[in-house]
């Protein structure tokens, strides 16, 4: 399924206008397989992946995983996706972007915090000419950002904004958020990647 996916990227995306200038967007949505409540006694998957996590932007403990999505800006439109990957609920951001990083050459890459890794952003620019570009964190004992690193976030978050619309087209269109009725790893993957499957080809002939 994860191949369908990605042959729907390589024999159509020439269709969306994607640009090899465009900048890329990076984020990450829940597949919730159990509330907090029931997450503790959640089984299914969790030998290969799924596991309990927070969503900071839903404010929620939950069992399940996390969907991360990279995709090529679009002018007035969705963000095109290029590279999809799951990881766990629980999985911290920047290795999954370290697996993306090679294929980003001379790109401007917008994520949010999660993702930061000034580590990484040092390597991309200098072996890439790639720059991370993530809303400004608060230092150790810095109780608020000054008004350059406030105008700075407020910018990159409004480049981001399309992603998290693309996320919210995606539940609407497809309700991949909710896999409670999944049994398996196999269905998992099947929820997952047939619902991206059905939604891109919507994404690309709407385009």
């Amino acid at each position: 399924m994860p191949a369908l996916v990605e042959n729907i990227f390589l024999d159509f995306g020439h269709l969306c206008g994607v640009t090899e200038s465009a900048c890329r967007l990076i984020d990450a949505m829940p597949v919730i397989m159990a509330n907090a409540k029931s997450g503790s006694r959640a089984k299914v998957a969790a030998e290969e992946i799924a596991e309990k996590g927070y969503c900071g932007s839903k404010g929620i403990w939950y069992y399940g995983v996390k969907l991360h999505v990279l995709g090529a800006e679009r002018k007035g439109k969705p963000p095109q996706p290029e590279y999809i990957g799951v990881s766990g609920a629980g999985a911290h951001d920047p290795p999954v972007f370290r697996q993306i990083a090679p294929f980003l050459h001379g790109k401007a890459v917008y994520a949010d915090k999660a993702y930061a890794d000034a580590l990484l952003k040092q390597q991309l620019i200098e072996e890439q000419d790639t720059d991370q570009m993530t809303p400004v964190k608060l230092k150790k004992g810095q109780k608020k950002l000054s008004l350059p690193e406030q105008l700075f976030s407020t910018a990159v978050s409004r480049v981001r904004q399309p992603i998290e619309s693309l996320f919210s087209w995606l539940q609407e269109k497809t309700g991949i958020e909710i896999a409670s009725k999944v049994r398996s790893y196999n269905g998992l993957m099947v929820h997952i990647f047939g619902k991206l499957a059905a939604a891109m080809l919507m994404l690309i002939f709407k385009s």
